[in-house]
């Protein structure tokens, strides 16, 4: 498929994916959208790929919405904006969320708006010194979407969540990285090079176990202990018996460097 809004490729494993509206700074159209649908079945079906890579083009990650898309022009109905929601904004969160790999989200430059919630819905953060998170909804009257309320309290903390959602203010890297809302803050000239390090170690990596480790995270917050208790034990019955599990134990026996099937 030829892409206009986004560049995607596959090689060794890895899956990159590009949002690519640079003089947007990356905004999301309907059209882009339907992009990124597209290339996210593609990473959920191709066996080969054991690990996503996010990223934006140009001097930003993503400014959410591009406004532009969806003009409100006086004397017309208003805008259903839940639909936006139900139709794209939230099914691209669950499919990140639920995609059978790590993905990893490199934050290059400002992202803002549902922007910052989609990078928070990866399973890994890695932000460029020079770059911010803002949850711009407030100023347009609206709340955090695309998970963004459920994210940010979650991440850090009731207080941390309401100040950025209700005073739309801009948030460093480093602070982010400070608060525990995103993995690692890395110097702007080493951000390739640390997401690139990190993308071939998990295209060597278990990857079956990976994608239990992120369901288990992300339900254990709704579960009790028990119920976490038995999720564990079904995921520790399935894993051991999967060919990564046995090639691990031989690897660590035989003192050599595992050599992981992955989705295979």
């Amino acid at each position: 498929m030829v892409y206009e809004s986004i560049l995607f490729d596959v090689q060794n494993g890895i899956a990159r994916l590009t949002l690519n509206r640079p003089d947007r700074l990356n905004s999301f159209t309907i059209a882009m959208h339907l992009e990124v649908r597209e290339a996210l079945e593609r990473v959920k079906t191709d066996p080969s790929v054991r690990v996503l890579v996010l990223t934006g083009a140009g001097r930003g990650f993503c400014a959410g919405q591009d406004l532009a898309d969806r003009a409100i022009v006086p004397g017309d109905a208003a805008v259903d904006l839940g639909e936006s929601i139900e139709k794209y904004y939230g099914p691209l969160v669950l499919t990140l969320r639920a995609l059978p790999m790590p993905v990893i989200c490199a934050v290059n430059g400002v992202a803002a708006g549902a922007g910052v919630n989609i990078a928070l819905a990866c399973d890994i953060v890695i932000a460029a010194r020079s770059a911010s998170f803002i949850q711009a909804f407030c100023r347009l009257g609206l709340i955090p979407d695309t998970g963004g309320t459920y994210f940010l309290p979650r991440l850090i903390g009731t207080a941390r969540a309401m100040g950025l959602a209700m005073l739309g203010d801009k948030l460093s890297a480093e602070r982010a990285e400070n608060w525990g809302l995103i993995w690692k803050c890395a110097d702007d000239g080493k951000l390739v090079q640390e997401v690139e390090a990190l993308a071939q170690h998990f295209s060597r990596a278990p990857t079956q176990g990976l994608a239990r480790i992120k369901q288990a995270l992300q339900a254990s917050p709704a579960n009790t202990l028990e119920q976490q208790l038995n999720l564990e034990r079904d995921f520790m019955r399935e894993l051991g018996h999967s060919a990564d599990y046995r090639e691990g134990v031989s690897a660590f026996m035989e003192k050599r460097e595992p050599q992981f099937r992955g989705r295979g």
